[in-house]
């Protein structure tokens, strides 16, 4: 990432209002960068640093996209959605992860991310793809599939040598943690988030050109029926691929223009996040709109009295 004379500006501020009169604020940093990890525009700091968080599954994904393992075991690009995703464990989703396990001739019970509250299967856990698509690699390669949670297990080393490259920067640089799901995330700046997503947007070699697809043409795979990542990609076919994070984590790519975006909400708030989303994508042109009229009455407008409202910009550089 390149950054410019300037690599701060003011936040942007999301407001609840009730009624018209303001009932809480959420402070929000946000960047975009294009395919050259050049920043192009800011709002708070471009240095800051946050855990990426589901936000890094589609280049998680690239430890099966470029180790021969969909061709090994046939897998299609509903599986390679699903590997992406933070599905809601529905029948459909879960019968997707199975599907992978399945034909790579994995127990279901190799999967070591969590079983959700009152449910009875880590197959339903919304990270279970991702695990799936690991374990799928570990079959193909020989490598244990017992402990791939593990940081100097080869599949993880796999990805950090991905993102690592994709970044230009040593892999040793990188700080991580165990996210909720047991899979290692990693310490990111904003600009290197906005910088993956403007690298995947460009579609720059195959294996990113078939993630794309697979979660662009498959959306519902990648979140479920009423969530952001879906309804964006459906409201805005070809135009964007978006990714949430936890902790106020959100990441979106501009399809054939090379220019990623990556928001943080300071306090984790998810409605926020959804907010300065819609109010940045309709800013920059991303969207048109309609798409964010409807995503902005579903996503910041809740009941008669309440909604959401989002001050400042982005500032150029």
């Amino acid at each position: 990432m390149t950054m410019g004379k300037r690599t701060q500006a003011t936040v942007l501020e999301v407001r609840l209002l009730r009624e018209g009169i303001i009932e809480s604020r959420h402070i929000v940093q946000a960047v975009v960068c294009d395919d050259r990890g050049r920043v192009l525009s800011v709002a708070g700091n471009a240095e800051t640093a946050t855990f990426v968080r589901s936000a890094l599954k589609p280049f998680q994904a690239l430890a099966v996209t470029t180790t021969g393992t969909l061709e090994r075991y046939d897998l299609s690009d509903r599986d390679l959605a699903i590997i992406t995703s933070s599905h809601k464990g529905t029948i459909e989703q879960v019968r997707q992860v199975f599907n992978i396990l399945w034909r790579a001739d994995v127990d279901p019970t190799a999967l070591q991310c969590p079983i959700p509250e009152g449910k009875r299967s880590p197959l339903e856990y919304n990270c279970s793809g991702k695990h799936a698509g690991m374990l799928a690699v570990c079959q193909q390669r020989h490598w244990p599939l017992n402990n791939y949670l593990d940081r100097k297990h080869p599949i993880q080393q796999l990805v950090l040598g991905k993102v690592a490259e994709l970044l230009r920067m040593p892999a040793e640089e990188f700080i991580s943690a165990h996210d909720d799901c047991g899979v290692p995330t990693y310490l990111m700046q904003l600009g290197h988030m906005a910088s993956l997503y403007a690298l995947l947007a460009a579609s720059s070699n195959v294996d990113m050109e078939r993630i794309i697809r697979a979660m662009t043409h498959h959306p519902v795979l990648v979140a479920g029926d009423g969530e952001f990542d879906t309804e964006l990609m459906r409201l805005a076919p070809g135009e964007v691929v978006s990714k949430a994070g936890a902790e106020g984590v959100q990441c979106i790519g501009r399809l054939g223009e090379g220019m990623g975006l990556a928001i943080k909400v300071m306090d984790g708030a998810r409605r926020a996040k959804y907010a300065v989303a819609i109010h940045l994508l309709q800013q920059m042109g991303w969207i048109s709109p309609s798409a964010a009229e409807t995503l902005a009455e579903k996503f910041m407008t809740f009941g008669k009295y309440k909604r959401l409202e989002v001050v400042g910009e982005l500032s150029l550089l």
